[in-house]
């Protein structure tokens, strides 16, 4: 775990309410100076605690307003098919999170598509056709009751 000062927590509070701001901005709402600043960000991304710099998209905005949590099990266990099954979930685009689980199901997702009738295209013709799915259950959401992409630090 790599061992951050309560100054680095405040940059990346502040980074995570805002990433457009200038270095200048940054560093003045955290006290220390622009130079000082921009250097720790660097140091920050070279250690991997900071990913890219990203606009987060409104789904719902663009036509993607529909929500489904699936779980899914698999047939096998084996190293080979479960690669090549990961693969494959990271090549769709509806998949916006996927995690493998412990306990009854292997993953978990969430997908996100335009309605129902695209959700069913993406499970009917694509997900259940994988020969390593064994089976599957989808949990449609009904309202978004909380969303961030700020960690505590």
């Amino acid at each position: 775990m790599i061992q951050l000062d309560p100054t680095d927590r405040r940059l990346l509070a502040a980074l995570q309410a805002d990433a457009s701001l200038s270095h200048a901005a940054l560093a003045e709402s955290i006290g220390i100076s622009a130079t000082s600043c921009w250097r720790r960000i660097r140091s920050l991304e070279t250690t991997g605690v900071l990913g890219p710099t990203i606009r987060l998209v409104n789904a719902g905005a663009v036509g993607r307003g529909v929500s489904v949590m699936l779980q899914v099990r698999v047939t096998s266990q084996n190293l080979d098919q479960r690669q090549e099954f990961e693969a494959f979930l990271q090549s769709r685009a509806e998949i916006m999170e996927c995690y493998s689980m412990s306990g009854e199901w292997d993953y978990l997702m969430r997908i996100v598509v335009a309605d129902v009738a695209a959700y069913e295209r993406f499970l009917m013709r694509e997900l259940l056709k994988h020969p390593n799915v064994a089976s599957s259950s989808s949990h449609f959401a009904l309202s978004q009751v909380k969303y961030t992409t700020a960690i505590p630090v």
